[in-house]
């Protein structure tokens, strides 16, 4: 089995892989104080929790966007399994072409989630992923990385107008009953959750006119996209495991060194 980790700014998302089969999934919280051993002691109760054998585990693979929790998460890994994981870094055989100012200052995230949409959708696509930001990524024919946008996170612009608007309280993200609300809570939600879905919206129409063509995929994944993406008018597809499984072809591409 690979064990496969995504490091990101809220959360830590652990997956089992054994060929094209996830076994399990399984987030912690992402902690920048906490020690290696503290993260081992989680990682393999959650490997427990989810029957899964320590010694099982061939290989593993870790993407960071987080370096002062890198550090700790890997020296878990190794604690764990005793081998050393293969890290997502420039140079990693991923079957991009990225054409950025500069390549190796795009996140691993971004990387990941590119990886696994051009593997099993047609291009030219576009990954929305929503966590602590929601990112926007754009790929063309022939597997090639475009570039794309970044923007704060639902929880993020929730907790900014919440923090600096004395009056406005902190609410939840249920789905908003209308769009014009009638009472503060309603109405914060209207704005945070629809907005969020117009913004993709209009986010997306803006990269189709860009690049001159319509996008022939459009998916999303993320701890958030569930919320939003039923909002959205766009047809969106949620990939819940799209970085598990961008982590396992990057792997099955860098054993083929």
């Amino acid at each position: 089995m690979l064990l496969a980790i995504d490091i990101g700014n809220s959360n830590i998302v652990l997956g089992g892989i054994d060929g094209a089969d996830i076994l399990f999934e399984a987030r912690l919280s992402t902690d920048h104080i906490k020690t290696s051993d503290e993260y081992a002691v989680e990682i393999r109760n959650l490997l427990i929790l989810n029957e899964i054998d320590i010694a099982g585990i061939q290989d593993s693979i870790i993407s960071s966007v987080v370096p002062p929790v890198f550090n700790a998460v890997s020296t878990a890994v190794v604690k764990l399994t005793r081998k050393q994981p293969i890290v997502i870094c420039p140079g990693c055989k991923t079957g991009l072409n990225i054409l950025m100012d500069n390549p190796s200052t795009v996140g691993s995230d971004l990387i990941v989630d590119a990886v696994a949409a051009f593997h099993d959708y047609p291009t030219p696509l576009v990954v929305i992923d929503m966590g602590t930001a929601t990112t926007i990524s754009v790929v063309g024919k022939g597997n090639t990385y475009l570039g794309g946008c970044i923007m704060p996170g639902v929880r993020v612009s929730l907790g900014a107008l919440s923090s600096t608007a004395a009056q406005l309280p902190g609410i939840n993200l249920a789905k908003p009953q209308k769009v014009i609300g009638k009472n503060t809570v309603d109405c914060m939600r209207s704005g945070i959750m629809y907005g969020h879905a117009a913004m993709i919206d209009g986010m997306v129409e803006r990269i189709e006119d860009a690049l001159g063509q319509p996008l022939q995929s459009v998916v999303a994944t993320g701890g958030i996209a569930p919320f939003i993406v039923p909002l959205c008018h766009r047809d969106i597809l949620i990939d819940k495991n799209l970085l598990l499984k961008g982590l396992s072809i990057i792997y099955q591409n860098e054993k083929r060194r």
